[in-house]
């Protein structure tokens, strides 16, 4: 299985509408080779390096029909989807897409796509039920990884304050 975009390459840096405070539109999602025996898909994006070395979830999102191949951009903070497609909570605790806002330096983004031998429950709005729910169902992933670095936001860096006495915001 493998997944890609048209907004970005693997490895490459995310566009800056994908940002939170920056449009936060959802990047555009393609792939292909999904495993015979796929029932539903699942996709999620996470920071690795979230607040506390804890993993922050950016995209949670799960029943979408295995003979789907792609996800537009731009997808609206709803619920349900046609084809019973559901969206879970973000970490912002905000339904859909909750693009890239590091306090500062470079973050590692990581789409990964679940092809799963099942459907997951609706109740499975929070990142701690998904993981349940999805772990006995995992046919195969595949991962796209994005950067993005709170400085390079705008003009292409975001200009440090100095306070009196040397101080930097």
């Amino acid at each position: 299985m493998h997944i890609s975009s048209t907004a970005f390459a693997d490895g490459a840096y995310l566009p800056f509408d994908t940002a939170y405070e920056a449009g936060n539109i959802s990047p555009s999602l393609l792939w292909s080779d999904v495993p015979s025996g796929t029932v539903s898909l699942a996709l999620t994006c996470d920071d690795s390096a979230g607040p506390g070395d804890k993993s922050w979830t950016h995209w949670l999102m799960w029943d979408i029909p295995a003979c789907e191949t792609r996800l537009p951009p731009g997808l609206p903070p709803n619920d349900r989807f046609d084809g019973g497609i559901i969206q879970g909570l973000n970490d912002y605790l905000e339904l859909g897409w909750g693009g890239p806002c590091p306090p500062a330096g470079l973050h590692r983004y990581e789409f990964t796509l679940y092809a799963l031998a099942g459907r997951l429950e609706p109740s499975c709005r929070t990142r701690s039920h998904f993981d349940v729910a999805i772990a006995p169902l995992i046919l195969e992933t595949a991962t796209l990884t994005g950067y993005y670095r709170s400085e390079d936001a705008g003009m292409g860096f975001l200009p440090s304050l100095r306070l009196p006495g040397g101080l930097e915001l």
